[in-house]
């Protein structure tokens, strides 16, 4: 048994099959409870959706099916994944955000936390 150790030139780094990412429309609305992203994610399924918070950074990632019926659409977005990222800001409820995908629309919902809800303060004479 030989423990040689033998030199290998032609040693290449594995190659790893990344497709090209757009970054999706998403439009943002506010009330006084939360915040709201509505994304349009078309072809995606819940299977090939992942969301993720890492401290402050939201980061969505899809990719479109490919086991479907092609339509038009589908050809032309086939090879691209989506995958958008953004700053969550501080006094969201962490605990309580909640997601809701429907025919390619994401519906994120991020409800602010009890401080930053506006609050009406009564005054009392005295």
């Amino acid at each position: 048994m030989s423990t040689e150790m033998t030199r290998r030139e032609d040693q290449r780094p594995e190659r790893v099959a990344e497709r090209p990412s757009l970054a999706p429309r998403v439009d943002v609305f506010e009330n006084k409870d939360e915040l709201l992203l509505i994304a349009d994610l078309p072809g995606v399924s819940e299977a090939n959706l992942t969301i993720h918070l890492d401290n402050e950074e939201l980061t969505i990632e899809g990719r479109p099916d490919e086991d479907r019926t092609e339509s038009s659409l589908q050809r032309e977005f086939r090879m691209l994944d989506y995958r958008r990222r953004f700053v969550v800001p501080a006094g969201i409820d962490r605990n309580k955000i909640n997601a809701e995908l429907t025919n390619g629309v994401l519906r994120l919902h991020l409800p602010k936390s009890d401080a930053l809800k506006p609050r009406r303060i009564d005054v009392k004479a005295g």
